[in-house]
């Protein structure tokens, strides 16, 4: 199927209380082009040399999200203009995130990483960091940041069950802590769910799923 026929069957798919993310990394502007004129206005990509390229060439009506891992580094070249940073997994790179929204008078929202996975190889902070991360007063001072909630990624494993457990470990914490906003922490998103797992993880209360493969077809790896 086309990239249109395709997004339209995911659109179908999910409610209209979850927002759907097209994860168009390493995908080339005609494609997400095509998926622009099919009305997808929410774009992910992994790497920000490639975000601020697509973001000159561009419609300036599309959101922008950064879900890759984050090097504080590299913060700067997307502070202008980033919509939503997923996957951020430690005080340092919020740190230098309000520091360069500062410097463009905004205020970037960003969701916490929470490793839900039992995998080794995914980023993430445990629930421990976070609460301790919440209550500092040195998260208090970032006036330039707003943390909108969590994502998370599941194993990438066959077992539903692992699967819905992980998933369900994200959600129970959201509800745990939504109630306990600050001025820089206004919980409202759970990100979690891929292709192959959008399904199950919305079941579980996403309210944010990020899709590549199986809008753009498989990826061109680099």
């Amino acid at each position: 199927m086309s990239i249109v026929e395709n997004l339209k069957k995911i659109q179908k798919s999910i409610p209209k209380s979850v927002t759907l993310v097209a994860v168009s990394k390493t995908k080339p502007v005609e494609d997400i082009l095509e998926a622009y004129q099919a009305g997808q206005r929410v774009f992910g990509e992994n790497k920000i040399q490639e975000m601020s390229q697509k973001f000159q060439e561009l419609p300036k009506d599309i959101e922008w999200h950064m879900i890759g891992h984050l090097q504080s580094n590299k913060v700067k070249y997307m502070a202008e203009f980033v919509h939503l940073i997923h996957g951020v997994d430690s005080f340092k790179t919020l740190k230098e995130i309000n520091k360069q929204a500062l410097k463009h008078n905004r205020v970037i929202d960003c969701l916490l990483q929470l490793k839900i996975a039992k995998e080794d190889t995914k980023f993430g902070l445990s629930i421990k960091d976070i609460e301790a991360l919440l209550i500092s007063d040195e998260l208090k001072k970032l006036s330039n940041i707003n943390i909108k909630g969590f994502m998370g990624m599941a194993s990438f494993v066959d077992d539903e069950k692992i699967i819905r457990s992980e998933f369900n470990t994200l959600k129970e914490y959201f509800n745990k802590l939504e109630k306990r906003t600050t001025a820089n922490f206004n919980p409202s998103i759970i990100s979690m769910g891929m292709s192959g797992d959008y399904k199950i993880a919305i079941e579980e209360g996403s309210t944010m799923v990020r899709v590549g493969s199986a809008i753009f077809g498989s990826r061109n790896y680099n």
